[in-house]
């Protein structure tokens, strides 16, 4: 009998060329595959996509989180303002440093930190405003440098999704303060694991080359001198001819996911139409083509509209042979800030977010034909379980 169940779709699978493989394949014959000349050449290369902006390289974007709050000089008794809805990383750095994570309710629109809220939570103690560029939208940069100049605050922009992403024509990472990227297998541009910060001038590189190598400084050929605290967190050789291959394919990849989102819209939309749930709220993302990246396409469910929860859903797209994630429950729903005071009834949009939000498969190898399946499949679901 033949297998009449369909291919499974994950929501995300990284895209690794012939190439690619041969280049990793001459690293490791090569004997030095640890931090060497492909690390520096992939640094100067994402220097020049930056325009000239000095880049260091860190074994995962938790690292480049965590040593930009350090070159910053945050530390104990501080208060840093970010967002609820954001993988638990952002905030877990912040605790690192011995500072303190102030949450403030995002937009529901974007599903970014809500700017126009930022004030009211600024106090004495704040010394820097984290947002997080969710999916890869980034949020109003002019705003957001507004506010930091205002109140004369450091911005670490988490940009963990937002590789390739711009705002008025300019990448993120081009400008700014100190701007922190993942390379993590699922992101848009992927060394397996990984990251970069981009900083604004040599002295902060240097500082944070030494926070990712245990706080060494190098005095000539013959010694050496350790002067600040620092960690193991350096990049080595195989992660970075993976990035100087995947920043060859980067603006195909750019374009395919662009146009697959764009499918999105319309396949859902039609069907939405056809099974007669025009009505159906499901907050489809911000049809932003020109700053974001698309790297991932989310929908908010409407749970109070449904008979089943979020997990049911899943469920039922995964027996039709389609992934899907949540990115992200609250923070504060999380046992470790309960612990620490903090509620998610403080943030109310947060709080509906991420207990409603469905993660789509979306990455560059998929087939035109799996957005219709992705679509059909999911507003059948939604049919069967809609409260009439």
């Amino acid at each position: 009998m033949p297998n009449t169940n369909p291919q499974f779709i994950p929501f995300t699978r990284p895209s690794f060329n012939q190439e690619t493989i041969d280049a990793v394949s001459e690293v490791l014959r090569s004997g030095w595959v640890t931090s060497g000349p492909k690390l520096a050449e992939f640094e100067a290369t994402l220097s020049a996509y930056f325009g000239g902006r000095p880049v260091r390289c860190f074994a995962n974007g938790t690292a480049t989180m965590k040593i930009a709050l350090q070159v910053a000089g945050i530390g104990a008794g501080d208060e840093v303002i970010t967002t609820p809805i954001s993988w638990v990383a952002t905030s877990n750095v912040i605790l690192g440093v011995g500072a303190k994570p102030v949450f403030v309710d995002i937009d529901p629109i974007t599903r970014n930190i809500d700017l126009n809220k930022v004030a009211a939570a600024i106090t004495p103690n704040t010394r820097a405003i984290m947002p997080v560029y969710l999916a890869g939208l980034p949020v109003n940069m002019d705003q957001l440098y507004a506010l930091a100049k205002q109140y004369k605050l450091r911005i670490i922009e988490d940009a963990a999704q937002a590789f390739g992403s711009q705002w008025q024509g300019k990448k993120i990472g081009s400008f700014g303060d100190l701007v922190s990227f993942s390379f993590q297998a699922n992101k848009n541009l992927t060394t397996v694991e990984g990251g970069c910060l981009v900083l604004n001038n040599a002295e902060e590189a240097k500082l944070a080359e030494k926070f990712r190598l245990q706080g060494l400084t190098r005095q000539g050929m013959d010694g050496m001198d350790v002067d600040v605290l620092g960690g193991k967190d350096n990049f080595t050789d195989v992660n970075a001819v993976i990035g100087l291959q995947q920043l060859k394919q980067l603006p195909a990849y750019q374009t395919r996911r662009t146009a697959l989102a764009r499918q999105y819209f319309d396949a859902i939309r039609t069907q939405l139409k056809s099974a007669g749930l025009e009505n159906l709220r499901l907050e489809l993302p911000l049809e932003n083509f020109n700053d974001s990246n698309w790297h991932m396409f989310q929908v908010v469910l409407p749970l109070d509209q449904l008979q089943v929860d979020r997990a049911q859903v899943m469920t039922e797209l995964k027996d039709l042979g389609i992934g899907t994630g949540v990115h992200y429950p609250a923070i504060t729903d999380f046992t470790l800030y309960k612990n620490q005071g903090y509620k998610t009834s403080d943030t109310p949009v947060a709080q509906r977010i991420g207990r409603s939000i469905l993660t789509l498969p979306l990455f560059p190898a998929m087939q035109d034909e799996d957005i219709g399946r992705i679509a059909s499949g999911l507003v059948r679901i939604l049919k069967k379980h809609h409260k009439n």
